[in-house]
């Protein structure tokens, strides 16, 4: 009895020896005047392969959390770390600043950190493919928002980009999760709202730059405008991965959807490395 106890702490050991690691990288926004953590998954692997360079997915959290959410919602994304070999950078991207430069609130200008100060901090300390053919994007709920939004307005940067349950457009939420701080009243700044929202950025798309997969169960309070964006997509002929599913706006549907698309940016990263 105890030698089987010592091979199962034995066993744990070796788990942990040869588990992804987790670091929190901090970042001075100069455009916010403040340093920000962010959660980075670091596969098993990066230390050995002293010479390699490896791809970055970006995974932003939903509205009140924060850069620690995604670990906790899916603890299982260090086993897949390990298991594709890319680096996960999940930011901080405040409870409720929808990814985007709010014309209204200077402290809120996560457009600019995530997409020039973050990117270049995380290049800098990591051993990256800096450019977007090793980058990729994706997140849940006003993360999936924001993924879809930064990576529709910035294509050079990444390769491809995921949402699930994600806010798609956002016109239909107006008094909801602080967008009319971000944005002003829908009544009064109608502009901003219309410029902002994801489903309106699709005219940003030519089909053939951007990789794009994104989900949505079908009981959830996105799943109309998910559908829409869907159909929008293919009437301007846009390639996409599109899922719909049993489920709701829950960490259950979260925690299984990734697995599906970390699957596909594991499959964008392969394809790109002959280019």
């Amino acid at each position: 009895m105890k030698f089987n106890v010592l091979l199962i702490l034995l066993f744990v050991c070796v788990l942990n020896l040869t588990a992804a690691r987790v670091d929190t990288l901090y970042v001075k926004s100069e455009v916010m005047n403040k340093s920000i953590p962010n959660l980075v998954i670091v596969p098993d692997s990066y230390d050995a392969q002293k010479s390699s360079a490896f791809p970055v997915l970006y995974l932003l959290h939903g509205a009140s959390a924060d850069y620690k959410d995604w670990l906790r919602k899916a603890p299982h994304l260090r086993e897949y770390v390990d298991l594709y070999n890319f680096i996960i950078v999940c930011p901080d991207g405040g409870h409720t600043s929808w990814y985007f430069d709010s014309p209204v609130d200077p402290t809120m200008q996560y457009e600019t950190y995530v997409s020039k100060e973050l990117i270049k901090k995380v290049d800098h300390s990591y051993r990256t493919i800096k450019n977007r053919n090793g980058r990729a994007i994706t997140g849940l709920s006003m993360g999936g928002h924001g993924a879809f939004y930064l990576a529709f307005r910035h294509q050079d940067i990444w390769g491809a980009a995921g949402s699930t349950s994600g806010g798609l457009d956002i016109r239909p939420f107006p008094n909801n999760w602080n967008i009319a701080k971000r944005l002003g009243s829908y009544a009064e700044n109608k502009d901003n709202w219309e410029n902002n929202t994801v489903i309106n950025l699709v005219y940003l798309l030519d089909g053939s730059k951007l990789k794009l997969i994104f989900d949505c169960g079908v009981d959830d309070f996105f799943y109309d405008c998910n559908k829409r964006m869907h159909e929008k997509l293919l009437q301007r002929n846009i390639p996409h991965d599109y899922i719909e599913r049993p489920g709701k706006h829950n960490t259950k549907y979260w925690a299984n959807s990734i697995k599906y698309q970390l699957m596909f940016f594991h499959e964008f990263f392969i394809s790109q490395k002959s280019k």
